[in-house]
């Protein structure tokens, strides 16, 4: 077994670290403050190859694996989670959804550009009475005049208002419940797509996370993406690697509030003494910093299998149980080691001064996207049980 990263691992780490201390950190308050889409860095991102990690160069991506893209989300994510997300949803979701199972003139229409980052690409699976229960959806698309027919409503999708390409999830045949919802891509601009309601969050306010609003919304035959009915199984599958990303998220945040905690530590003084020379406090460090590697070690190694599988061009070995527990793990790492940042502030871990508060609120959405730590139990549970 070999745990090192390789030398060319390591220096895309630090590649990725100084632009985002770089590009990133000076604007990090300012943009969670106005909750400001951070627009003007997505063309720098799309120059170092963030927007195609995981797609091949033939298709205008970067060529790398999983591993190095859990490596990209951790560092941006160390920095600011938004950013992170911002870049995890156009990758892992949106885009891989086209690649894995769009057709070879879809891939040369919609990947090429988004891998290439001159365009931005969200996912719509989640729907107001379809969160958990995806299975649920409600909205509708109907064979209409050798085309689509779209109406409906999704909410919570990661770059809605911003993106030029939609992958959205719709009921074709109703009788066959999960294996009767289709993916079709949306245009933006489509007549009757637009974007929703804009939610105003407790954390990760950088990132645009939106209602999506399908009315009369037509596309054509060609936009379906797989086979009529399969949208929700593949899915099901795209989520393997979504889980990935959110674990990578939760643990690039958590590395972040454990840094900042461990320079506070040391700079604090009380009682003639840094706070760091107190065994409470020490002990705390302690615990961030195990908890923290082992998040990264199970979040590497569901990385290390999606690549494994992606190398076998069958998707086997599937790594489903294990992108559930490193996401499970991770997330609520992420939210452990960010309540403990803010206790070792004291009160300044309760103000904007300081980075602990906003770590603080951005890792817990890593407990709720994308499945939530409950059902991720259900699924790591049904893995072990082979049901």
């Amino acid at each position: 077994m070999e745990f090192a990263l390789t030398d060319e691992q390591q220096q895309l780490r630090r590649t990725v670290r100084e632009f985002a201390e770089g590009e990133i950190a000076p604007h990090v308050m300012e943009w969670d403050e106005a909750s400001h889409f951070p627009s003007e860095i997505i063309p720098k991102m799309a120059e170092m190859g963030f927007l195609g990690v995981i797609f091949p160069e033939k298709y205008g991506g970067a060529g790398m694996g999983y591993l190095e893209y859990a490596i990209i989300i951790e560092e941006l994510s160390r920095v600011d989670g938004s950013v992170g997300i911002i870049v995890a949803a156009h990758n892992s979701l949106c885009t891989n959804h086209i690649y894995k199972f769009g057709t070879e003139q879809q891939k040369q229409k919609y990947v090429v550009p988004l891998a290439q980052g001159k365009k931005l690409g969200c996912w719509s699976l989640t729907e107001p009475e379809a969160g958990s229960d995806a299975g649920g959806t409600r909205t509708v698309a109907v064979k209409k005049d050798g085309g689509w027919v779209i109406n409906g409503s999704k909410t919570f999708t990661t770059n809605g208002h911003y993106a030029d390409v939609c992958v959205g999830m719709a009921v074709t045949d109703a009788a066959k419940k999960s294996h009767g919802i289709s993916a079709l891509i949306i245009e933006k601009g489509t007549a009757g797509f637009r974007p929703g309601k804009k939610e105003n969050k407790l954390g990760l306010r950088a990132s645009d996370t939106s209602e999506v609003v399908f009315t009369d919304c037509r596309v054509p035959a060609g936009n379906l993406v797989g086979e009529e009915g399969e949208g929700f199984v593949n899915s099901l599958q795209i989520l393997d690697g979504g889980r990935i990303s959110i674990a990578s998220l939760g643990l690039g945040m958590a590395q972040g509030a454990y840094e900042a905690s461990l320079r506070y530590a040391k700079q604090r003084k009380q009682f003639g003494k840094a706070i760091a020379d107190f065994q409470a406090i020490q002990f705390k460090l302690a615990d961030m910093a195990t908890q923290i590697e082992a998040a990264r070690l199970l979040t590497y190694q569901a990385a290390w299998l999606a690549d494994r599988a992606t190398a076998s061009g069958d998707g086997t070995p599937r790594f489903t149980r294990e992108s559930s527990m490193a996401k499970l793990y991770a997330g609520e790492v992420a939210v452990r080691v960010a309540n403990e940042a803010v206790q070792i502030h004291g009160g300044y871990g309760f103000i904007k001064d300081y980075p602990a508060e906003k770590y603080y609120r951005d890792v817990k959405l890593c407990t709720i996207g994308e499945g939530t730590s409950e059902i991720q139990r259900l699924v790591i549970a049904r893995q072990l049980l082979g049901k």
